[in-house]
């Protein structure tokens, strides 16, 4: 009978200090973000009052459920200690693998003489009847003045390239094979790279984007695997044309 009262004297104590011991434990939304994306965390500590994380980049907070962006690749453990209102303390760990974004930089040249051609209007669609009823457009810029253009934030999919600038346009090349407007699949998180070929011809005042064009030369012309520069491995150099691309929503 004593040791009966003795528990249940004691039973009180017993859940209030397991009531008072605290674990930690968190999730991440996105789990494998690209340079500059946020990252949301979640806090799904028990019995936590007091937060410290450390994200691993030199950068930390204090806050439950903080957000934060990596400012480069690589791989980085976070960590987040909690406390208890007694004290205790737990700590949880993930790993978070940092990719460079998906880039597709297109390089514009004429078809013959192979100059590369700044200020042309690159377009970019989901399909070929996009493509030519120019509907649903995903993305658009302007060469520069070697001739290249850089798009970040393309879906894996296969995109179709409208390029049209005042003396060049990639028109009749698309009429002697498709391949030379379509842009094979890009893979998320390379370097995508394209040579896109235009023709010079004369446009007429006033005409629109696809009619009234008169190609000077005009040969039968058939696309080749060798104009493209796909998917390189070496993702060196992937900041600066991230930093100059078109950020695709």
């Amino acid at each position: 009978m004593k040791k009966l009262v003795y528990l249940l004297l004691l039973l009180p104590f017993l859940l209030s200090s397991c009531e008072l011991d605290t674990e930690a434990y968190f999730s991440a939304t996105p789990g494998d973000p690209v340079v500059g994306e946020i990252v949301y965390f979640n806090n799904e500590s028990e019995n936590a009052v007091r937060f410290n994380w450390d994200f691993g980049d030199g950068y930390g907070s204090d806050e439950p459920n903080p957000a934060h962006s990596f400012n480069a690749s690589g791989t980085y453990e976070v960590k987040l200690k909690v406390w208890s209102e007694n004290g205790y303390s737990d700590e949880a760990f993930m790993t978070v693998e940092v990719k460079i974004p998906t880039l597709l930089e297109i390089e514009v040249l004429e078809y013959f003489e192979k100059y590369p051609v700044a200020g042309a209007s690159v377009r970019l669609y989901p399909s070929l009847p996009d493509w030519e009823e120019e509907t649903s457009l995903e993305a658009e810029g302007l060469t520069d003045n070697d001739g290249f253009i850089v798009f970040s934030g393309l879906g894996p999919y296969v995109w179709y390239a409208d390029i049209w600038e005042e003396n060049h346009d990639n028109y009749s090349l698309k009429l002697d094979d498709i391949g030379f407007i379509r842009i094979p699949e890009v893979i998320p998180n390379r370097i995508n790279r394209f040579k896109a070929y235009v023709d010079y011809v004369e446009h007429t005042k006033g005409e629109s984007r696809k009619e009234g064009r008169a190609v000077i030369k005009k040969l039968e012309r058939k696309y080749s695997p060798e104009m493209l520069l796909l998917n390189a491995s070496d993702t060196t150099g992937w900041k600066q044309l991230w930093l100059q691309s078109v950020k695709v929503k």
